[in-house]
């Protein structure tokens, strides 16, 4: 029988390039679709990335970035010697941990309940109530936190007075205030969440459960068994996004709901970046803390994302 032989490097190079110039002039319609996408991402996302050499110099506007003092690392020092950005980097890993043990599951949660409702018209109201909540701006939503909880005269308070109990202060007791952050999360995110884990479970074989309930199954086995299996994949490429969002605080919730009297718990890194860069235009030195923050970000992606190909066999890449 006759060797094949395996074709040289430059050859199979020169394949790929065919191959490539061959879908290109066959599908071109299809790259011209992506155009849009690529410029956007290439204007709005890696266009500014220019401006990251900032945070290696002792930025003044009137002297752009080409007349401004190149200082090294300085701000990077200063930043991790700073003792206000310590308290606010732990403020942002806790409640970012927060989130992550009760926001994260919670769309898989409600997607679970959601699947189980056999009443379709039910099911469509229950979801439509459940997506709202994305759509209303943080500032509507912390206004009607703030009122919701208002000592004075909001339900909460009400029913503790009538209870024979003393109101609280929630939005200015240290002690309430991350978990209203994690609270108000949830209620604004939970829907909208659940639509991508409700499109995996609309895949799952209908057979499968049918041949569940001839094995005897009740609804909670179908669930483990059948329902959350599905769910995995797309469970662990979420964590795997999620986890790079640990440094990446919603600002928009906390700034309409910080207030002086829960900066010790509350501050954290946007709103101090904010403070710092907008107030007191320190630009080189908050660029020089969002540089770490993506950092930081970046390596947990990836970290979390090699853990997961290491355990199982889904991931990002």
């Amino acid at each position: 029988m006759k060797a094949v032989k395996a074709p040289t490097p430059a050859a199979a190079s020169a394949g790929r390039r065919k191959g490539f110039i061959y879908n290109l002039t066959t599908y071109k319609e299809y790259y011209l679709m992506l155009v849009p996408g690529i410029l956007f991402f290439l204007i709005f996302c890696y266009g500014p990335m220019y401006g990251l050499l900032i945070a290696f110099q002792d930025y003044y506007p009137l002297k752009g970035i080409s007349g401004s003092t190149w200082v090294g690392f300085k701000h990077f020092q200063a930043l991790l010697t700073d003792p206000f950005f310590k308290t606010v980097l732990g403020n942002t890993l806790i409640i970012s941990v927060y989130k992550l043990i009760f926001n994260f599951p919670a769309p898989i949660l409600l997607c679970l309940i959601l699947n189980e409702i056999k009443a379709v018209r039910f099911k469509k109201i229950a979801q439509s109530i459940s997506y709202l909540p994305h759509f209303v701006s943080w500032v509507v939503v912390a206004g009607i936190v703030i009122e919701f909880l208002s000592p004075s005269r909001g339900p909460v308070n009400i029913i503790l007075q009538r209870m024979g109990l003393e109101t609280i202060f929630f939005v200015a007791d240290p002690k309430w205030f991350r978990g209203i952050l994690v609270v108000s999360d949830i209620w604004k995110s939970i829907g909208w969440g659940s639509i991508v884990y409700l499109a995996a479970v609309t895949g799952v074989d209908p057979q499968l459960y049918e041949a569940a309930e001839i094995d005897g199954a009740g609804r909670i086995q179908k669930i483990v068994h059948v329902t959350f299996p599905a769910l995995v994949p797309i469970v662990t490429v979420m964590f795997i996004m999620e986890s790079g969002k640990i440094l990446n605080d919603s600002f928009q919730q906390v700034f309409n709901l910080l207030n002086p009297s829960v900066y010790s718990v509350g501050d954290v890194i946007s709103t101090f970046v904010y403070r710092m860069g907008i107030q007191k235009m320190q630009y080189s030195f908050t660029t020089a803390v969002d540089l770490f923050k993506n950092v930081i970000s970046f390596a947990l992606v990836m970290l979390t994302n090699f853990l997961a190909r290491k355990t199982s066999d889904y991931a990002l890449w």
